[in-house]
C-alpha cells in the first residue's frame, strides 16, 4: 500500500460517524470512554502509556514517559481498505472486506488487545516486533526462558533463520523485549490462540526481530485471533509477570497449595528430587540404600518396559515417604504382536482403528517411525463402553504406585485427525488431554512431558520444562556411539554415559547469562518443573555444575537416573545437595517466585526472590567471589534462620 493510500485510509476512517458522534482528524478527539482517534490512529489508554493502532495497517505504537515506541509494524501483507468503524463501550470494530476479516481493539486489564476473525482461509504475518531502535532483548520461554541480546552476533547467527516456531511448542505463549536499558521500558505480547500461530526471528542488519503468522482455518479451529500488547518495566521476567497476570485474571493459574489439599501425597514432592529407576534401582534394597544415605525425599519413576518395579519395593519406597510412579505413554499404538513398547500395545481394535489419519486418510506414523500416532478422540469415544483407559492405568499401577507420569500429553504436540470416524481438531485434541489428565490427578500425583502452560491447573510435576532444548540437541542424541543407546536395559547408556555437547549447544541450553526464569515467573507455585528425563544430572559433567546452581536458584528439582552403582557413587553428594534443596523448598516450594535480577554487569551473579522475601537466593556462576559469595556457589537467606551455603563440586 502506497503513503497515498495510507494517508487515504487514514482519513476515511478519521471521519467515520460512529453512534451520532463525528470523529475528525483532529488530535486525540474523545471518542469513547478512555479510547480516542489521534491523526487516524486509534488512541487507546493502557497501563504504562497510550497505545496507537492504525487500522489501515495494524502498526502499532505506544506513547510512554520513556518517549514513542513501535509495539508492532504493520501487517506484511496488503489487507486492502477498512470498512466503516464502530464503537461501543469502547471496543472499536471494524472489518477489512478484501481479506475476509473483522477486528476489533479495546483495552483490557491494562493491554491493547486485539482480536480478528476469519470468514475464509488464510494467513497473516502479524505481529511483527522488536523493530524499535531501542530493543536490546528478546525474552521468549523456549523451556525455563532465554533472554538474548538482539544484537548479538551469535545469537543472530543461531536464531536469525526462516524456520518458524509453533507457538505452542514453547512452554508459554508470550514473547517480550527490553527496549533500552533494563528496568527502563519494554513490551509484552500473549497470544492465547496459539494454535495455528508461529513465531520466526529474524536477522536484518545484524540485529533480530521477531514476525509472528496465524494461519486462519475453521476446520482446524484457528478462524479467530487474538494478541495481547503489554508496555512493561523492561526487566528480563516481566513479559512472564505481565502471562501470569493474564492467567489469573481468566481464572487459569493453578495453585500447589490448592493440589496440596485436594490430594495430600503432593506434598511429597516439596524438597523432592526426581530419579529414574533402572535394573537393580528398581528395587526394595535400594529404596533402603537411599534411605541410608540421607534422601529425606524422593519421586521415583521407571521406564515403560518388562520390569516395572516391584510391588514390596514400592511399599518400601511408601514407607520411606517416597512417592513412586510409572512412566506411561497413550500417544502410540502398535502392532502387538512386534510392539518394542509394552506402552505401545493395546487391546484390539485400537490399533490400528484409533490411528491419526492425516488428510489423505492415511496413519499418522508414530513417534520415531512407529506404529502410529493414537487419537485422544477415538479412545475418549471408546473409554464409555471399552475402559481402555482406566483398565490400563489399573493394571499399570497394581504395583501400588501413588505418582503417574503421563508421557507427551501436556506438551504443544497436538494433532488434526481427519478420521471419518473420530474427527479431531488440535483444540479437541487438546480439551481430551486436559480431560483425561485432569482425571488422572484425581488418583494420582500426576506429571507429564514439557507442560505447557495451558496444562498448569490438572499437573503437580513436570519433566522437561526446564530444558530450553535447542535444535542440536537432537541431532547429539541420535549419534548413540557417543550419546549413548538404550541397551543394556538393565543401565542404558542413554541414561547412564556421559556425554559431551558442543560449545554452541551448551550455550544455547545452559550459559547462565541468556537463561532467565520465565516458567519459573509464572507456575512456580502452580507446577513443579525439572530438566528432561534424558538429561539427567551425571548425563553432561561439563554443565554438572552450572545446572545444579540454576536449579538452586530457581528452587527447582534435580533429575537423577539411578541404580545401586550410581547411588554407591554419587549417593553422599546427592544427599548433601537433597538437604540444601529441602531447606529452600520448607521456605518456598509453594510460593511465587516474586523478582529475579542480574546482581553484576556481566550476569554471572543472579538473585531470585519468593513470596514475600520468604527466601532470596543468590548463585554465582562465576570464578571469583561477589559481595563474599564464591564462584561457583549459591546461597539462600531465610528470615529469622542462617544463611545456607552450597558450593557443588564440578564432575
Amino acid at each position: 500500500m502506497s503513503e497515498r493510500t495510507k494517508t487515504a485510509v487514514r482519513r476515511a476512517v478519521a471521519v467515520t460517524v460512529v453512534a451520532g458522534l463525528t470523529l475528525t482528524a483532529a488530535p486525540a478527539v474523545q471518542a469513547a470512554a478512555g479510547v480516542r482517534l489521534d491523526h487516524g490512529a486509534l488512541a487507546i489508554p493502557v497501563s504504562g502509556g497510550v497505545a496507537l493502532l492504525d487500522p489501515a495497517t495494524l502498526r502499532v505504537d505506544a506513547r510512554t514517559t520513556a518517549g514513542t515506541l513501535v509495539l508492532s509494524e504493520g501487517a506484511q501483507e496488503p489487507l486492502g481498505a477498512p470498512g466503516p468503524m464502530s464503537v461501543h463501550n469502547g471496543t472499536y470494530r471494524w472489518s477489512y472486506p478484501g481479506r475476509g476479516l473483522t477486528a476489533s481493539a479495546s483495552a483490557r486489564d491494562g493491554r491493547l488487545v486485539v482480536d480478528l476473525h476469519a470468514s475464509a482461509d488464510g494467513d497473516l504475518s502479524w505481529p511483527v516486533t522488536g523493530m524499535d531502535r531501542a530493543a536490546s532483548a528478546v525474552q521468549f520461554p523456549r523451556g525455563e526462558g532465554l533472554s538474548v541480546p538482539v544484537a548479538d552476533p551469535w545469537w543472530n547467527g543461531q536464531l536469525g533463520g526462516t524456520d518458524l516456531v509453533r507457538l505452542q511448542d514453547l512452554t508459554m505463549p508470550f514473547w517480550g523485549y527490553t527496549l533500552g536499558k533494563v528496568g527502563t521500558v519494554g513490551a509484552g505480547y500473549v497470544v492465547p490462540t496459539d494454535l495455528g500461530t508461529s513465531l520466526r526471528f529474524v536477522s536484518t542488519a545484524g540485529r533480530l526481530h521477531t514476525a509472528t503468522s496465524h494461519h486462519f482455518a475453521a476446520a482446524d479451529g484457528t478462524d479467530g485471533y487474538t494478541v495481547a500488547f503489554s508496555i512493561t518495566d523492561g526487566s528480563p521476567v516481566a513479559p512472564a509477570l505481565d502471562y501470569r497476570r493474564w492467567l489469573a485474571s481468566h481464572g487459569q493459574l493453578g495453585s500447589l497449595e490448592q493440589k496440596i489439599k485436594a490430594n495430600p501425597a503432593v506434598g511429597k514432592l516439596i524438597g523432592a528430587f526426581h530419579a529414574y529407576l533402572w535394573g537393580d534401582g528398581r528395587t526394595a534394597g535400594a529404596v533402603r540404600q537411599m534411605q541410608q544415605l540421607g534422601l529425606g525425599r524422593m519421586w521415583l519413576g521407571y521406564d515403560s518396559d518388562d520390569s516395572p518395579m516391584p510391588a514390596d519395593a514400592v511399599r518400601a519406597a511408601e514407607d520411606a515417604g517416597y512417592l513412586v510412579g510409572p512412566y506411561d505413554s497413550w500417544d502410540n499404538a502398535q502392532d502387538p504382536a512386534t510392539a518394542d513398547t509394552p506402552a505401545a500395545r493395546w487391546p484390539s481394535p485400537v490399533w490400528p482403528r484409533a490411528c491419526v489419519e492425516n488428510a489423505q486418510g492415511q496413519p499418522e506414523t508414530g513417534f520415531g517411525g512407529r506404529g502410529c500416532y493414537v487419537s485422544s478422540q477415538a479412545l475418549a469415544d471408546a473409554e464409555p463402553a471399552h475402559h481402555y483407559l482406566a483398565d490400563r492405568v489399573a493394571a499399570t499401577a497394581a504395583n501400588g504406585a501413588d505418582s503417574y507420569f503421563l508421557d507427551v500429553d501436556a506438551t504443544g504436540e497436538l494433532f488434526r485427525d481427519h478420521s471419518a470416524a473420530h474427527p479431531m481438531t488440535e483444540a479437541q485434541d487438546r480439551a481430551n488431554r486436559l480431560s483425561r489428565m485432569a482425571k488422572l490427578s484425581g488418583e494420582f500425583v500426576l506429571g507429564s512431558e514439557s507442560a505447557g502452560a495451558w496444562a498448569n491447573q490438572v499437573l503437580a510435576f513436570s519433566h522437561g520444562s526446564s530444558t530450553p532444548a535447542a535444535d542440536g540437541l537432537w541431532a547429539a542424541e541420535r549419534d548413540k556411539d557417543a550419546w549413548g543407546a538404550y541397551w543394556p536395559s538393565t543401565r542404558p547408556g542413554f541414561f547412564f554415559k556421559p556425554a559431551t555437547i558442543s560449545a554452541d549447544l551448551a550455550k544455547a541450553m545452559f550459559d547462565p547469562r541468556y537463561r532467565v526464569p520465565l516458567y519459573e515467573t509464572v507456575l512456580h507455585d502452580s507446577v513443579i518443573s525439572l530438566d528432561r528425563w534424558e538429561l539427567p544430572l551425571d548425563k553432561l559433567p561439563a554443565q554438572r555444575a552450572t545446572r545444579i546452581l540454576l536449579a538452586m536458584l530457581y528452587n527447582t528439582p534435580l533429575n537423577l537416573a539411578l541404580d545401586r552403582k550410581a547411588l554407591t557413587e554419587e549417593g553422599p553428594e546427592l544427599a548433601s545437595l537433597q538437604r540444601f534443596f529441602a531447606g529452600i523448598q520448607e521456605a518456598a516450594g509453594t510460593k511465587a517466585m516474586t523478582g529475579f535480577a542480574a546482581l553484576s554487569g556481566d550476569g554471572r551473579v543472579q538473585q531470585t526472590t519468593f513470596g514475600d522475601h520468604a527466601l532470596v537466593v543468590t548463585a554465582n556462576f562465576g570464578s571469583t567471589a561477589v559481595q563474599g559469595l564464591p564462584g561457583g556457589c549459591v546461597s539462600a537467606e531465610r528470615p529469622g534462620r542462617p544463611v545456607q551455603r552450597l558450593c557443588p563440586k564440578a564432575a
